[in-house]
């Protein structure tokens, strides 16, 4: 079984410390049980179950340190991992930032678990393919989409007497709907703990009227204009920006939040007053776990708060090098926003562009954190209050700071995990102005 029970969880991890002979060892224990479905040109393609479960050992000499993982748990093995990762530590060049093993620290569990979600059937994900595949079918469009749920462990030990074990659950469900000439494309995304509360014929009707409604995108010229993101769109640029919230990146200059001369902007105005995030692990709609990937407990606190940035992230190393004090880095950020719809929000535009998506983001200046990236399924023209026509893509540049001093109006959060974030976030539309659009794309 990849799944073990806390108590299975804790006797492996005591014997790997039993038979360690470095100075400190911590070994980490993991495992997770996946099921998918794939689906394209309206039909099933793949689906399956993959079940995985690995130890990490990690040794330490002084400032040596060694790291080696295996997927068996039996006597030989474990005794094999930890002579390894020894080996290895008294190999490596001393690490000049090496932090010892953290003291024994105290977790609050966050909840991660949701037993619908670990009790999905194959049964269960098929009926999810076919409530996508069905009505584009009927409607003469093409779906292509992918649903994987997961149920997992993660289970840590050192030799510090340092413990934590929590199950977490997830569900990630996309869907990209096509006209059969390949010239309109409408696009759907989920992200949840709880299977229960996924809707997937009613999340299919989106995808499927953005499909439709895409077909004959008419070119606008470039420029900055007003635009409406949906979470999914802004939410890519957000989790961006957050990198660039790491305390050294800061002090030694290589951040939007370094002040020239020295010092950083910490407890400046930097945004819209408008703007609050804060990082939350026992969020009730995004929680996360208690620790981050150091072990480090996690806290709920503000990140930006009424425009003004709160908070930086300090690694162990470096807030003992500044006498600071470091807390678990951040696992979801919690946007705040209004009561709105997207729906509202597109009523309340004169003119404005529709953004559904944007996706393939890429730097082009850290120091003011200027993105380019493109939008994609679905592009559409706001005149009065309406959607008047679809537009081509654009290739847009765009700073995520600049753009949350330019909001007009924010929507209601929705839960979002982006494909490339390590965020689980809320993230409320937002109506923006002067949106930098550079060029134009000919992709749907």
């Amino acid at each position: 079984m990849s799944i073990l029970s806390e108590e299975q969880a804790k006797a492996i991890l005591d014997k790997v410390l039993a038979l360690s002979q470095a100075d400190e060892c911590t070994a980490t224990l993991s495992g997770s049980v996946e099921g998918n479905i794939r689906f394209a040109l309206n039909q099933v393609s793949t689906s399956g179950i993959v079940s995985n479960a690995q130890l990490v050992v990690q040794s330490a000499f002084g400032k040596r340190e060694g790291i080696t993982t295996i997927n068996s748990f039996d006597d030989a093995s474990l005794e094999r991992v930890v002579r390894r990762s020894e080996e290895l530590a008294r190999l490596a060049p001393e690490n000049p930032e090496y932090m010892p093993a953290l003291e024994k620290q105290s977790y609050r569990p966050s909840p991660t678990f949701v037993q619908a979600t670990a009790d999905v059937t194959p049964e269960q994900r098929a009926q999810v393919a076919a409530a996508s595949i069905a009505p584009c079918k009927d409607a003469g469009l093409i779906a292509a989409g992918f649903l994987q749920d997961n149920q997992s462990f993660f289970a840590f030990a050192n030799s510090k007497g340092n413990f934590g074990y929590q199950r977490s659950t997830n569900m990630d469900y996309t869907c990209t709907v096509r006209t059969e000439d390949g010239r309109g494309s409408g696009w759907v995304s989920r992200n949840t703990a709880d299977f229960s509360r996924f809707s997937p014929g009613d999340d299919i009707q989106v995808a499927i009227r953005k499909a439709r409604d895409s077909a004959e995108a008419k070119a606008l010229e470039p420029g900055k204009y007003t635009v409406i993101l949906e979470p999914a769109a802004a939410a890519g640029l957000i989790s961006f920006m957050m990198f660039f919230f790491d305390a050294r990146q800061a002090d030694e200059g290589r951040s939007f939040l370094s002040k020239k001369g020295g010092g950083t902007r910490l407890g400046e105005q930097v945004y819209d007053p408008r703007v609050t995030i804060v990082a939350d692990p026992w969020h009730p709609e995004a929680a996360v776990m208690p620790w981050d990937q150091q072990g480090l407990p996690r806290e709920a606190h503000p990140i930006i708060k009424d425009g003004k940035v709160e908070y930086l992230q300090y690694s162990r190393y470096w807030a003992q090098k500044q006498g600071k004090r470091a807390v678990g880095q951040p696992g979801n950020l919690i946007m705040s926003g209004g009561d709105k719809s997207t729906a509202e929000l597109v009523k309340g535009t004169q003119r404005g562009i529709l953004v559904t998506r944007t996706w393939y983001i890429r730097m082009v200046d850290p120091q003011t954190v200027l993105l380019t990236g493109l939008t994609r399924d679905g592009t559409f023209y706001i005149e009065n209050g309406e959607i008047k026509h679809p537009v081509k893509n654009f290739r847009f540049n765009e700073s995520p700071v600049i753009m949350l001093n330019n909001i007009e109006e924010l929507g209601k959060p929705i839960r979002i995990s982006g494909d490339e974030s390590p965020f689980v976030m809320m993230i409320p539309p937002m109506k923006l102005r002067d949106f930098t659009f550079t060029s134009l794309s000919d992709a749907v």
